[in-house]
């Protein structure tokens, strides 16, 4: 089977954002407790932080973290989470209907993340709270003033501010299930005023304002609408949030799902330039993919999940690798939108539908581990417009595929490099690269990760791993599978 792939450096989409390899750590089941903080462990820190899964996020090359949530926010307190321990009461959590001992909190997050190589991209509740609370807590974060919060933040030991850069204004708030959904203008308002407040207090900062909660809600497209109607001028990105569910239409249907992903940016995009044409703006808003992931393994285990545990065992999908290829080629749409897609967060981190599963003596790094750390890695400069030719499949919903999914990218230093997807099952792919009409291309490094059984998954005794491939007669794609390329020119 032959692939093509052609590009130009005349024609690039635009310059990526390493926050696309963003992730997100919620207080909910042992994403927080269990995870990244388990004190009572032997293989944590001092400070109570595994000191495995610091090694395994630095792997990850994570620039930047959503923090608290996620449903979690919405009924979260965060001045519960700081001063002495001893002193933070333990309180129920309405979203996930968990006992949250508020032993990890704000404070303890900044220093795990600052271990991790990380930054903080931080929620605010706008569920129960409001403006005010809002402002108390980026005064608490980001000031230097001699004022309450900033010098409680003193008082707590951390002299100086975080300047924390990047703020979620609430968390999908159009959905019933949230704690405090409000309507379209309830919400567009209450996001328009707290946008406002929070810039008087530090111009620096962006916001974040939440789209739909998914693609599928009735709402979808009117709530977009609506909602940046009232704000548009006081907010920096809207949020896009999307989940894979069980593939009930078969391996092929499921791996081709990142084309939904791909076709909800453009709705996205779309929706807001409409806003923007409409108030005759000259601001273009750009999108914070900063929830994403396949999840539906765990959902039969969860409906047995008893109330008012602390940090029970939840959402723990153990990912096989079709789930693998799915996320590389979500992936790869991302970065052929990093023109309007500045951030993007993987949901989650740690445990919680995540690329990193703990136990008591070591973790697993899980199949979807790999293309998330090569994107991370390799994925940066800029995405170069890309051409792909492929023979294609018939898929329900899709029509026809193509059996490669492909995007090159220009790296700083004037290499390229190739992320891509052979979804054949059965039949290598010889793949032909053309940059700039033939220029000559020196290839430095493949590294290829496939198995031939879609099902199979990572374990403490058994993992697929990726493998160098020495192409000699030019660059051979293995049956299902997530590759690498790299050239000099």
């Amino acid at each position: 089977m032959q692939g093509k792939l052609y590009a130009n450096d005349l024609f690039p989409i635009g310059t990526i954002d390493h926050r696309i390899s963003s992730s997100l750590a919620e207080h909910m089941g042992r994403s927080i407790y269990g995870g990244i903080y388990d004190p009572d462990n032997p293989l944590s820190d001092s400070d109570g932080f595994r000191k495995d899964v610091i090694k395994a996020v630095q792997e990850l090359n994570v620039p930047m973290i959503r923090y608290p949530g996620g449903n979690f926010v919405s009924s979260y307190h965060w001045e519960d989470g700081i001063g002495p321990k001893k002193q933070r009461p333990q309180k129920v959590d309405l979203a996930w209907q968990s006992i949250e001992s508020n032993q990890f909190g704000l404070d303890e997050f900044m220093k795990w993340a600052e271990k991790a190589h990380s930054s903080a991209m931080m929620a605010v509740n706008l569920g129960t709270r409001g403006i005010e609370d809002a402002c108390n807590l980026l005064e608490y974060c980001n000031l230097d003033t001699n004022t309450y919060w900033a010098n409680k933040r003193r008082e707590n030991g951390h002299a100086a501010p975080y300047h924390i850069k990047t703020w979620c204004l609430g968390n999908e708030m159009d959905a019933p299930w949230q704690i405090g959904h409000k309507t379209a203008h309830e919400y567009g308002e209450l996001v328009n005023e707290t946008a406002k407040a929070m810039r008087s207090l530090d111009p620096q900062i962006e916001t974040v304002v939440c789209g739909s909660s998914n693609e599928h809600t009735p709402i979808f497209g009117k709530w977009e609408t609506e909602v940046l109607d009232e704000c548009y001028d006081n907010v920096d990105y809207i949020s896009m949030h999307q989940y894979y569910e069980l593939p009930s239409k078969g391996t092929m249907h499921h791996i081709a799902k990142s084309i939904r992903m791909d076709r909800f940016i453009n709705s996205v995009v779309a929706l807001c330039d409409a806003v923007k044409a409409t108030k005759k703006s000259s601001k273009s808003l750009n999108i914070s993919f900063d929830e994403w992931n396949v999840w539906y393994h765990s959902n039969e285990h969860d409906k047995n999940i008893k109330p008012w545990q602390q940090a029970p065992h939840r959402l723990e999908d153990v990912y096989n690798f079709e789930d693998a290829l799915l996320i590389g080629s979500s992936l790869i749409t991302l970065l052929k939108h990093v023109d309007r897609v500045r951030i993007a967060c993987f949901a989650q981190l740690v445990n919680v539908i995540a690329p990193i599963l703990t136990t008591e003596t070591g973790l697993i790094k899980q199949t979807i581990f790999f293309p998330l750390r090569d994107v991370a890695k390799y994925g940066y400069g800029e995405t170069l417009q890309t051409s792909v030719q492929s023979p294609t499949y018939k898929a329900p919903e899709f029509g026809d595929v193509n059996y490669l999914d492909s995007v090159i990218i220009k790296n700083d230093e004037g290499a390229y490099t190739v992320f891509a997807v052979n979804r054949s099952e059965t039949e290598t792919m010889d793949l032909n690269v053309n940059i700039n009409d033939n220029q000559t291309l020196h290839e430095t490094s493949h590294q290829s990760y496939s198995c031939s059984n879609p099902d199979f998954k990572n374990t403490a005794e058994q993992s697929v791993t990726e493998e160098i491939v020495e192409d000699t007669n030019g660059i051979t794609l293995k049956p299902f599978s997530w590759n690498v390329i790299t050239f000099q020119a």
